[in-house]
């Protein structure tokens, strides 16, 4: 099997699992955590670009989990996870990476969280390795190990 549809296959897996742990998902935590790695993903090879910022913004409109918060303040949280990314990447992805760990003390939401960053990593068909990488380093905000995602 291609990597692509390996991928595809993975991507699909685990938004199935997403939907069906959708009523455990529901703290702010998550909330804060998904709308983090989406940011970190999106902008994990230094730059972001319009077609990145839609995938986001379908993923929050079209999501049956993220479906448990307001799209305007996901949409808002994500943003402004943006703009700390790049202002200056190096000091954003701190506060980035501090966001994520919010949800470190569940691990149902500490999967689901890298869970949806894989899904927007492969959304364009290229879950490249600065996107492994920017996903690989929320596993260890999340104490998860990043060989469990195949990362």
């Amino acid at each position: 099997m291609a990597l692509w549809d390996r991928l595809k296959e993975s991507a699909s897996t685990m938004q199935t699992q997403l939907v069906a742990k959708k009523n455990d998902l529901k703290s702010g935590a998550f909330r804060d955590a998904s709308m983090a790695i989406c940011a970190l993903v999106a902008a994990a090879d230094g730059t972001v670009d319009p077609s990145e910022r839609r995938r986001v913004a379908q993923l929050i409109a079209t999501n049956e989990v993220l479906q448990n918060f307001d799209a305007d303040d996901l949409r808002r949280r994500f943003e402004e996870n943006l703009d700390r990314l790049t202002a200056d990447f190096d000091f954003g992805k701190v506060s980035v990476l501090q966001e994520i760990a919010k949800a470190r003390k569940k691990p149902a939401e500490a999967r689901a969280v890298i869970q949806i960053g894989i899904v927007i990593g492969g959304a364009d068909g290229d879950f490249d390795k600065d996107e492994q990488a920017a996903v690989r380093e929320a596993c260890y905000a999340l104490g998860l190990p990043p060989h469990e995602f195949d990362l």
